[in-house]
């Protein structure tokens, strides 16, 4: 390729124009196969997805009695209510809930009657009599199974760093390997006449050669393996026989020192003995003389000999090559004031840290707290900072001004989709279709239903939210709910997909179950969606036409926040049904009941439609990429989407 000797390029241009030549060539990222335990620190090359869930069975929270909590019913502290010891199970921290239990009694609310000389029996039975003061309510005290995490859920998109807890979180969703990005090698080769190995006692003329070590270490901190070939001397033929052999021996190559244009500075010609020079010569002080090449898309840099030049160089050029091949992006770490999209209810006796999720609307950053709770590891994998809430506190109010402890870095926080709303598995293949796109982009999402979406758009918080609620009276999805919300507009109605809604039920349906006034029947357990979203509301629509009031269906109270989670329960035989769409009962080759085809749509706010976040959104719901991942899923409809229904004036 041809190019002018010691150019004056500006940085900016020399960047972009090497990377993109090299990108021509075919330079890409090697991947292996690692076990979970040797992943630290790693970066994943694809998504990563439950194998199960966690915990994989229901679990008990809290040591003391398991209960049916039917038999509690009535129990205050003026009518207690006994419970003899066939009634109950004795129970430690983690035990699994005992078969016919649905409730678990903490042992400081257990009161023994006189004469029983314990609570606790090693046979898993009572002794004796016990009294309590207070009913259980169902599923109390108890982690059911999918609580942290649902099987099929994606853990992690792409290009993800792991992390401590992201181990434990994989390990606790069945996963042992995992794909990661290999460590691309660095050849480093030092030359120079003039140049020793590391001594205490040099000579005069003597420079002894620390740039390999300087330069070692950078390579280690952005992902790869350098090294370090024996010092060459000045000699042109020398010098191009280290490089081949360094190329054909590794991915980069530096070559340190001879970039310039002295009498003994041979490394251009070296370099296009091998492979091409792409540009000789950056406007850059320290640094002018560095030379950019290749050989067959394999990246060879020639350093100058300055430490400091080295160093400005390697950070400037070198560093976006290693992301590149490592997956690896650098985390500043520091502080910011957001505002509190939740109230946080906390204890008087603990300074707590809540981990919150961050994204950038409006020019005001949005903190929206994660799930708490001992067994939630995967609010580690998804936090991108940390709010401090003070001991002798009570919690922080929805709105206020927090300071936040940044975990990733402030750029991916303001490059982050904030998607506050009704939950739908298709929302992290969106997220994961756009990062494939702009590497620089993420998307926090927050599940809180779809009443959820309509509210953090009337206070600001969001870019976008999923909705699909239904007008009772004339059968409609969103509309009406939009004007009602929002009677001055400043909303868009923005097509997504239909889907199918329908009752999850297990594999060939073996209790026959029809519609919810199935349900209805003795022995039939129900799981159902969160109050304010829109399956709930169908749910609730669904009990009125067929006449069915809610208290007959055992379970009807029963919340979870997402489909895969109410999936997750069936599957397990924890429900014999649960409403929800079709893709979440494939994903857990459940049987399915279909209801009707629904509407969901994105409510995106006036303030956020011109936000570049929301065209990169809009432009992945419009590709063939999105639909062909529908299409695999399963259970949607796809007509327009991505284009506006209505706007809201």
């Amino acid at each position: 390729m041809a190019f002018e000797y010691l150019r004056n390029t500006p940085l900016d241009q020399a960047r972009h124009d090497y990377l993109a030549c090299l990108e021509r060539y075919g330079m890409q990222p090697k991947t292996e196969d690692i076990a979970v335990e040797n992943a630290l620190g790693r970066v994943c090359f694809v998504p990563v997805y439950a194998h199960i869930s966690a915990p994989h069975y229901h679990a008990c929270a809290m040591d003391g009695i398991a209960v049916k909590a039917s038999d509690t019913y009535g129990a205050t502290e003026t009518t207690p209510v006994t419970l003899a010891s066939e009634q109950y199970v004795v129970v430690d921290t983690g035990d699994p809930l005992p078969e016919g239990c649905d409730a678990v009694v903490m042992i400081e609310d257990v009161l023994r009657d006189e004469g029983a000389t314990t609570v606790r029996d090693p046979s898993g039975g009572g002794d004796g009599d016990v009294r309590l003061l207070k009913s259980a309510a169902p599923w109390q005290n108890i982690r059911q199974i999918g609580e942290d995490i649902c099987a099929g859920e994606m853990l992690l998109p792409s290009n993800s760093r792991i992390e401590p807890a992201t181990m434990g979180a994989m390990l606790a969703a069945g996963i042992t390997h995992i794909e990661v990005f290999s460590h691309p090698k660095v050849a480093i080769i030092p030359t120079g006449d003039e140049v020793i190995l590391p001594t205490e006692h040099p000579g005069p003329g003597d420079i002894m050669e620390f740039n390999s070590t300087i330069f070692s270490g950078m390579v280690r901190r952005w992902g790869g393996e350098p090294v370090t070939y024996p010092i060459v001397k000045d000699t042109p033929g020398l010098i191009v026989g280290a490089l081949r052999k360094a190329v054909g021996e590794c991915d980069v190559v530096l070559i340190n020192a001879g970039s310039s244009a002295g009498r003994d500075d041979y490394t251009a010609q070296a370099i296009s003995a091998v492979g091409d020079v792409v540009l000789h010569g950056i406007a850059i002080k320290p640094g002018k003389p560095t030379i950019l090449g290749h050989a067959g898309g394999k990246p060879i840099i020639g350093v100058p000999g300055y430490p400091v030049s080295g160093i400005v160089v390697l950070q400037e050029l070198l560093k976006p090559i290693m992301e590149k091949l490592a997956g690896l992006t650098s985390a500043p770490d520091e502080y910011a004031q957001a505002t509190l999209s939740r109230q946080v209810i906390s204890t008087l006796k603990y300074e707590e840290f809540i981990q919150v999720r961050l994204g950038n609307v409006g020019g005001t950053l949005i903190a929206s707290p994660l799930p708490r709770g001992a067994g939630v590891v995967t609010s580690f994998v998804k936090s991108d900072s940390i709010v401090s809430v003070a001991q002798n506190e009570e919690g922080l109010a929805a709105g206020s001004a927090v300071e936040v402890r940044l975990l990733r870095p402030r750029a991916r926080i303001d490059n982050s989709l904030v998607v506050i709303g009704s939950h739908d598995p298709l929302i992290d293949e969106v997220a994961e279709l756009m990062r494939q796109r702009w590497p620089e982009v993420s998307v926090a999402s927050t599940h809180v239903g779809s009443m959820g979406a309509i509210m953090s758009a009337r206070r600001h918080e969001n870019h976008c939210g999923g909705i699909h609620l239904l007008d009772e009276e004339t059968g409609t999805y969103n509309e009406a709910y939009l004007r009602t919300y929002f009677p001055e507009g400043g909303v868009r109605q923005v097509e997504c997909v239909y889907r199918q809604q329908g009752l999850m039920v297990a594999p060939g349906n073996p209790k026959g179950i029809t519609s919810l006034s199935s349900l209805t029947k003795p022995g039939m357990r129900y799981v159902n969606r969160q109050r304010g979203s829109g399956t709930r509301i169908l749910c609730d629509y669904l009990c009125k036409q067929e006449d069915i009031d809610p208290r007959d269906i055992y379970g009807y109270d029963r919340e979870e926040f997402t489909h895969t989670a109410v999936a997750a329960l069936v599957e397990a035989d924890s429900a014999d049904a649960g409403m929800g769409i079709y893709s979440a009962a494939r994903m857990y080759d459940l049987g399915f009941v279909s209801v009707c085809e629904e509407q969901y749509d994105l409510l995106i706010p006036d303030y956020a439609w011109d936000d570049e976040l929301v065209a990169h959104l809009l432009e992945t719901l419009a590709s063939t990429d999105f639909i062909t991942r529908m299409e695999q899923m399963g259970g949607y409809r796809l007509e327009h989407p991505g284009t506006v229904r209505r706007h809201y004036r």
